[in-house]
Parts: structure tokens; sequence; C-alpha cells
């Protein structure tokens, strides 16, 4: 095999795009190698997913998708698809929805994820008359940081494209009362989102992961993901290194290092204190009936 054919081929397993190669940084080596075999099958093939990423916007999703693709027994669209939530996507039905997933081997899970899902009043029936047995993955941080960074990206994209914009200030006061309608507020209201869902699913089959936990110590919020989906230990110490420059953990296997875009970890705007702590006071009483629902707490605000 030539060298530019097994540098595909570890691409391919561990599903990731590096920025260059280099070497592991001293204390961080891999794990073994292993010989898996879970993607090596004759009949390969595209399936539809085994387990949904439904949120939460700006909640971390595509740092979980990232790092859970480093397991070579995990598959997962690379775009968010919105199957269940676009009424132009869902009507083109499930063989349009399996052609968006990629190509897996019997042994493996496809994993798809759409933030969007979270908050749809639609799609938690439309994925239990796909699959009753879904695994749900659902990565919360705390609801003030989660919507700072929901208009930060807003911001960011208005800028861009030189379009107004509003302050965030300017958005959710009415003269000094929050304006609690809107999207961005109610996506930080995880309690009322969840709830639709477990009206549909059994709480087992939905799993919590912390957002702040997975910045700060991915692998052991990672290994929990493992456990939930039924993987075989894979993850180690090796497949994450913090990036001193851009403040957060990356990824890498075998030598290959990736970082996630610069659309992470983007700077917020300064946001007046007391809207702030407005914002905290507001989603107490909500965290707290999230909390008594999930059967954990969080240290927010």
């Amino acid at each position: 095999m030539t060298g530019a054919c097994l540098l595909l081929l570890l691409l391919r397993l561990c599903q990731v795009h590096p920025e260059k190669e280099l070497k592991s940084p001293k204390g961080l080596e891999g794990p073994q190698e292993r010989n898996h075999s879970w993607a090596i099958s004759k009949d390969r093939r595209q399936r539809l997913p085994q387990s949904i990423i439904i949120g939460v916007r700006k909640g971390g999703t595509r740092a979980l998708l990232e790092m859970l693709s480093l397991h070579p027994q995990v598959v997962a669209a690379h775009s968010e698809v919105h199957f269940f939530n676009v009424e132009e996507n869902y009507h083109k039905g499930l063989d349009w929805y399996r052609a968006q997933m990629p190509v897996s081997s019997p042994a493996q899970i496809t994993v798809e994820k759409t933030p969007a899902y979270f908050s749809s009043l639609k799609a938690p029936e439309r994925i239990r008359a796909v699959d009753s047995s879904m695994k749900l993955l659902l990565i919360v941080r705390d609801p003030v940081e989660r919507l700072v960074s929901d208009y930060t990206q807003i911001l960011h994209n208005r800028k861009a494209r030189h379009k107004p914009y509003q302050a965030l200030e300017q958005i959710l006061w009415k003269g000094r009362e929050l304006n609690t309608q809107h999207k961005a507020l109610q996506r930080s209201l995880y309690a009322q989102n969840l709830a639709q869902w477990l009206e549909v699913f059994p709480r087992a089959q939905i799993h919590i992961v912390d957002g702040g936990s997975l910045i700060r110590e991915p692998l052991s919020e990672m290994r929990q993901v493992e456990r939930f989906l039924e993987l075989q230990p894979f993850l180690g110490p090796g497949n994450f290194y913090f990036n001193q420059t851009k403040g957060f953990y990356c990824l890498q296997a075998r030598g290959l290092q990736h970082c996630l875009d610069q659309s992470k970890g983007r700077p917020h705007p300064t946001v007046n204190e007391l809207l702030l702590e407005q914002l905290c006071t507001y989603f107490s009483e909500h965290n707290e009936d999230f909390f008594a629902m999930v059967g954990r707490t969080f240290n927010w605000c």
C-alpha cells in the first residue's frame, strides 16, 4: 500500500480533516493500535441513523460530533440534514434522508446532528415513527452563555453580509423588561423543550452531555457517550490535546491533528451586566426544572 493510500484510509477511519500532520505532543500518545474490523464489510451502504444529536444550538454539537467521529465504530453525516424539522425536506421521504448519510458497515452506527430538532414541535414524533429505539444525544451548556453565543453567531453573519444589526440589549430589552418571547432566549429553556421529547421517548434513550465539561475534560464526557451508544471503548488521552492559541482542546489520531473551524470559540461581545443578571435570574427556575427532569445538576450562572 502506498503512503498516500494509507493516509486516505486513516482519514476515512478517523473522519478527521487535519490542518497538517504533526507528531503527537509529548505525554499524549494515542491509544495502542488495535485490529478493528468494524469498517471492513462487503455490505457497505448508506443507512438511516441509529443516533441523532438533537441539540442544543450553540451548545457544542459540532465538537461532540467531531469527537465522536474519531471512533471507528461511528460514521457521521457532515452537514446538518434538517429532515425532521423542515417540511420541504421531510416530504422528500426516507430515501432522500438515507441518501444524506455516509456509507457504513453493519458493525458501525450512523450519527447525524441537527440542533434545530430540539426546539421543533414535530421532530420528536417524526423521529419515533422512523425508529422508536433511536438513541438521542443532547448537549447543553449554561443557558446565558448559550444565548450570548447564539447572538454572537447571528451578529457575525450579519456583519459579514453588511446587513444592519442590533445590540443584544436592544433585542432582549423592552424598556428594562426581558423579551422572553425572543427565539434565542426560548432556545435556552431546556426544560420546556425537553418536556416534548420525554412525552415521546423514555428518559433512558436521551443522553445529556455537559457542554462545559466537554470543553474542559473531553475524554470524561466522551467515555460516557461511548457507553450510552454501546460502543467498544476506544477514545483515550492521546485523542485530545489542548491548543494554547485557540484556548480549547483539539483532536488528534495517529499523528494527525484537527481543530474546530474559526467559527468555534469566537469571542463574545460585551453585554450589559444588568441584562446578564436578569437573564440568570429568569433562567434559574427553568434550570431547576431541567435538573429535576434529567436527574443531575449543572453549575450555571
